[in-house]
């Protein structure tokens, strides 16, 4: 098992825990403090152990908190990366998978994807862009904008306990 190497959580107060794992999921500490509340030994320590934990309190949330969840994340390649707008997690993850070096052409396409897409599903395209590329990032835009919208609620979700999983595993 993997021990987390920037904490204990068994032995964090509430308040340095919720802090220490706020952005784990996007804009939303409400996940952190409803796992803090479940209570947490010292079994938690290990990220194997501790990020189940965090995602079935995701999964076990309701349609309206997964869904202000789905829509505290940024747009990809979207106005918020350009002004540099984005958390540190969300701008090295973009980043990572060479969104930053997108041409004005692929910058539009994004534009016109995260438009097309928030107005069919009524919230943003997520994607875990840890080792992808901006054009299999793309292409997966250009496949999931043809879903349902009930299929791609879930595959936000999906998406969303992939990011922090990644999160996690940089801790």
């Amino acid at each position: 098992m993997t021990r987390l190497t920037t904490c204990t959580p068994s032995k964090m107060s509430c308040q340095a825990f919720v802090a220490h794992f706020k952005d784990l999921y996007e804009h939303s500490p409400w996940v952190a403090q409803k796992v803090f509340d479940l209570g947490l030994s010292s079994d938690l320590d290990h990220q194997e152990a501790l990020l189940p934990v965090f995602q079935k309190v995701m999964l076990d949330a309701t349609k309206d908190q997964q869904l202000a969840l789905i829509c505290a994340h940024p747009d990809l390649a979207g106005k918020a990366a350009i002004r540099g707008e984005l958390t540190a997690a969300s701008t090295s993850e973009q980043s990572g998978a060479g969104i930053s070096e997108c041409t004005a052409a692929e910058f539009e396409r994004f534009t016109q994807l995260n438009d097309a897409y928030k107005e069919k599903f009524g919230f943003p395209f997520i994607k875990a862009v840890k080792g992808s590329n901006r054009h299999q990032i793309l292409a997966a835009f250009e496949t999931r904008i043809n879903h349902l919208a009930q299929v791609e609620f879930a595959q936000a979700l999906e998406e969303i306990n992939k990011i922090a999983s990644f999160r996690m595993a940089d801790m």
